[in-house]
């Protein structure tokens, strides 16, 4: 008897979960364009195109670029690689349509979290997997 209550408990929680899924309209795709790791936060793509050396962080909010600016512009980006034991913390500077670094990065296997801050828009955390 216990089963069937543990069945009806899942069907219900995964119908929720469906619905839920099924009540937010992305009306566009995370696929990547610029051939880095896409991940989501409140509703906008970042797209994270990571090399030893240089780091691009592309905005696209409901699949059109943001645009952040130049070096003079109040948007903001920070990026922390975590890898091989290593923390290494990169301030992206706006370039029109994405943020950018030059440097020295090791990100082969390794993770990476963004803070984003473009004025009009709330702050934004997004994690990435780099492979």
């Amino acid at each position: 008897m216990k089963s069937i209550h543990l069945l009806a408990a899942l069907a219900f929680g995964l119908s929720n979960g469906a619905f839920a899924a099924g009540g937010h309209d992305h009306a566009h795709e995370h696929t990547t364009l610029h051939g880095g790791v896409v991940a989501e936060a409140k509703d906008i793509d970042f797209e994270l195109v990571a090399k030893p050396d240089s780091l691009r962080l592309y905005v696209r909010d409901h699949g059109k670029p943001v645009e952040v600016g130049n070096s003079n512009a109040k948007a903001k980006a920070k990026l922390t690689l975590l890898g091989g034991g290593a923390k290494q913390e990169v301030e992206l500077k706006p370039a029109g349509d994405r943020f950018e670094a030059t440097g020295q990065f090791k990100v082969a296997e390794a993770k990476a979290v963004a803070l984003v801050e473009i004025p009009g828009k709330p702050a934004v955390t997004v994690r990435f997997v780099l492979r």
